[in-house]
């Protein structure tokens, strides 16, 4: 792998320096766009809006609307918005990494370190290990200043970026209706149903199914032949009565 960002990891006094690499990987079909009649390629220009003619690649600047008019950001204005932070995953403080909410996740990033047997390295991924701990961090990468975690995945310290609190959108226009009442024994019946279905986590025997479908048509409409849909067929209940559609679950899966 090559990596994608070269600097290090500072927690108190002690620095380690680190290469970042990117840890996941896009498993979606990489799809051109083309024109129907004769299959061409679709080219995206980019055409200033004045001249209606291409702007070159090194003409183009980015620009923050200002009132009615544009201010335009340099390179040198995100370097100087968090000098200090361009090169350093400086961790501010350690949680509890079960503390996180899913919903703040965005990707993640293995870290290597950049020199052997650093023991730096080693401490900070045992002693994670140990606590359950992540240390919460920021970053810039890309000229964008993350928030991110520390922590560890097997042999490796893994950067995961995550939202800012702002990020997180409020449930107020959700329209919740919060006067619902669950009976004791439809709630009984919930949880032993979710104790029945309940497992080891495994993520290995999940498979991108779409994709993996997506391509078998493609290679039967490449084949001259036409592709066959499966048509998926929901389970019904036999009534409307929650405790009811609860106790025929419990019974289907005892039965699968």
């Amino acid at each position: 792998m090559r990596s994608i960002w070269t600097g290090s990891i500072g927690f108190g006094l002690v620095s380690i320096p680190v290469k970042l690499y990117s840890a996941v990987q896009e498993t979606r079909l990489d799809l051109d766009m083309l024109d129907s009649r004769d299959h061409a390629h679709i080219k995206f220009q980019r055409v200033n809006e004045n001249t209606k003619k291409e702007v070159p690649y090194d003409k183009i600047v980015k620009a923050y609307k200002y009132d009615d008019d544009y201010v335009v950001v340099e390179e040198a204005d995100f370097e100087a918005a968090a000098p200090e932070k361009t090169k350093v995953i400086e961790i501010e403080n350690f949680v509890d990494i079960a503390a996180v909410n899913p919903m703040y996740y965005e990707t993640s990033y293995y870290t290597a370190p950049a020199t052997k047997k650093n023991k730096a390295y080693a401490l900070l991924l045992s002693a994670l290990k140990k606590s359950g701990k992540a240390g919460l961090a920021r970053f810039v990468l890309r000229s964008t200043e993350s928030l991110c975690v520390v922590h560890p995945v097997d042999n490796a310290l893994v950067v995961t970026r995550i939202r800012f609190a702002q990020q997180i959108r409020e449930q107020e226009d959700l329209e919740l209706d919060e006067k619902v009442e669950v009976s004791d024994k439809e709630l009984k019946m919930g949880l032993a149903l979710i104790d029945q279905y309940t497992e080891p986590m495994d993520l290995a025997k999940y498979k991108d199914e779409y994709h993996n479908e997506l391509l078998k048509i493609i290679e039967q409409k490449a084949k001259g032949k036409r592709p066959t849909i499966k048509k998926l067929k929901p389970a019904k209940a036999k009534g409307d009565d929650l405790y009811d559609q609860l106790m025929s679950s419990l019974t289907a899966k005892k039965g699968a």
